[in-house]
């Protein structure tokens, strides 16, 4: 799916929801809990089924993949761990500030 800044998600297999902070250019595939997301106004809250085990997502953090080209806002948690075209997104880690002497 084409993403753009801004797009919300829902996933199919657990309660997590995300905004897209920063989308790539091209066709991604964004799964949680191994399946993938959908539209949160034409997907059921909560399909039949489990989630694939994983860390899962919790609220207000951010998720970025390994290059640094997806960013998403967890907006709702839920169990299932979120991945971009198979590869599992991480937690984005804080900047560090500048020492102050």
């Amino acid at each position: 799916m084409i993403l753009k800044a801004g797009a919300r998600l829902r996933s199919t297999v657990c309660s997590t929801e995300i905004i897209v902070v920063k989308a790539p250019s091209g066709d991604v595939s964004i799964t949680c809990g191994g399946a993938a997301m959908g539209d949160p106004a034409s997907t059921e809250a909560v399909a039949a089924g489990s989630p694939a085990p994983g860390t899962g997502t919790a609220m207000g953090k951010r998720y970025v993949n390994a290059d640094g080209a997806l960013e998403v806002l967890c907006t709702k948690p839920g169990a299932g761990p979120l991945a971009c075209d198979g590869d599992e997104l991480g937690l984005k880690e804080a900047k560090p500030l500048p020492a102050s002497d």
